[in-house]
């Protein structure tokens, strides 16, 4: 009970430092004269800043409780990489110009399906020739990411410098420039997918036990855990197709969510890394516009603190296990 009671405070805590900073966002050096032309603005990138935030936070927690380790994200799936290698291929292959690249929402249509399919292919395949292994999965995921990159890096390397110039802008996560007609869709198809998976969602707490004491529970376990990575892969294809890849974001703040409520209550890790996600990424992008001017994209921020505090992760597991 006085754990539950802490981690009520905590939460409460969490709510008001996200909506503090949502308003300061909002509000910053704002003239009240043109308030329509600032929230015309400020407003759809807070809106794909909580979804991100929301998807890549759940599929964070969950990808972690499958995998049963809190030092992996769901970027070892490939998604990221394989992101790139798209725009880098629609690009070499069809040009800047292509109907594919000036059409934000074909673009982000086309980065949609081909991640959804493709990894809903590739993992339900591995996931059965494995025997409903997930560390051999994650293996794959690892393998693909490399080659993925090496694809992607061997086209840029014999592309037009142009054309490259063209594409660079859309292979670094950026808030700046927001697609608002995506935005009902992604909300949409994110609660499809959550109620797809409702049943599967409402036993992480038994997953967690271990595969032994979930079957003897009577959980379908390999079902489970299949139709759990296709959902945690989807959510970040999403993310990734609506700003671009974020590899770290995952990472911190799942883990922070972890430290501050120490709980095995998937409920509250998710709202949690939710709500520090909304927290980081709006801090974030208030340093990106009014300290460097656009000059830096959040992604930079985000990779550098997230590489400090993975090392972080594995010294302190180091000196645990030690």
């Amino acid at each position: 009970m006085k754990e539950r009671s802490t981690n009520k405070r905590k939460m409460c805590w969490l709510i008001l430092l996200s909506i503090a900073a949502a308003l300061i966002y909002l509000f910053l050096f704002m003239n009240m004269k043109y308030f329509d032309y600032f929230m015309s603005l400020r407003v759809p990138k807070l809106i794909v800043m909580i979804i991100v935030a929301f998807a890549i936070g759940g599929a964070s927690i969950v990808f972690q409780s499958i995998i049963n380790n809190t030092i992996v994200t769901p970027c070892l799936l490939g998604m990221n990489s394989l992101y790139t290698l798209i725009h880098t291929a629609v690009v070499f292959f069809l040009g800047s110009g292509s109907i594919f690249v000036v059409q934000a929402n074909l673009s982000f249509g086309l980065d949609l399906i081909l991640m959804g399919v493709i990894a809903t292919l590739i993992y339900s395949y591995l996931f059965k020739k494995t025997k409903h292994n997930v560390l051999y999965v994650l293996l794959s995921g690892t393998i693909m990411t490399t080659f993925f990159s090496s694809i992607q890096t061997t086209l840029t390397r014999i592309m037009d410098p142009n054309e490259y110039d063209t594409l660079l802008s859309s292979l670094v996560a950026s808030f700046s420039n927001i697609n608002t007609s995506i935005i009902v869709f992604s909300v949409l198809l994110m609660a499809a997918i959550i109620f797809g998976l409702r049943k599967e969602l409402a036993l992480l707490d038994v997953i967690t036990l271990g595969k032994d004491q979930a079957i003897n529970l009577g959980v379908d376990y390999d079902r489970t855990i299949r139709r759990l990575l296709l959902g945690v892969t989807l959510f970040i294809a999403i993310a990734t197709a609506m700003v671009g890849p974020i590899s770290f974001l995952g990472l911190i703040i799942a883990n922070l969510s972890r430290e501050f409520f120490k709980t095995y209550r998937h409920t509250t890790l998710i709202i949690g890394s939710f709500l520090i996600g909304i927290i980081i990424l709006v801090g974030g992008q208030i340093v990106v516009e009014r300290v460097y001017n656009y000059g830096i994209p959040i992604s930079v921020f985000i990779t550098v603190g997230g590489g400090i505090y993975f090392l972080y992760l594995l010294l302190r597991q180091r000196r645990v296990n030690g």
